[in-house]
């Protein structure tokens, strides 16, 4: 199994920036059993469904929500076993619970599992 923790979210006015993490380990061994295929941030604004927001292969590629680019930066240090989100002229509509998602497949068997974070919570104010 793997675990996500995800850190920096909160509170900040409009046009301001916040950078979030998340880090993955595993929950009975190493993370090194697994192979860490794309890593990416969702978000859900209350009573809306679940949206992508940004991912990013294991190569680097990424892919951006197009309410975000150009604010929105997507990374990952591969070392670390950890994806971040630069998040730039924040809008109030950017307001959410922040999801970090991991692909993963195991090197022993070649199972491929999904794991969500347990969700940040980004506001912005107006």
């Amino acid at each position: 199994q793997v675990q996500l923790v995800e850190s920096g979210g909160g509170l900040v006015q409009a046009g301001g920036s916040l950078r979030l993490a998340c880090a993955a380990s595993g929950t009975s061994g190493s993370i090194s059993i697994f192979r860490i295929n794309a890593m990416g941030w969702y978000r859900q604004a209350p009573g809306k469904q679940r949206d992508l927001v940004a991912t990013i292969t294991s190569g680097g590629n990424t892919n951006y929500a197009d309410s975000v680019k150009g604010r929105f930066t997507i990374s990952r240090d591969n070392a670390k076993n950890t994806v971040y989100l630069q998040m730039n002229s924040l809008e109030p509509e950017d307001t959410a619970v922040y999801y970090c998602n991991v692909d993963v497949t195991r090197y022993s068997s070649f199972a491929r599992n999904n794991y969500w974070g347990q969700g940040t919570q980004v506001t912005v104010s107006s």
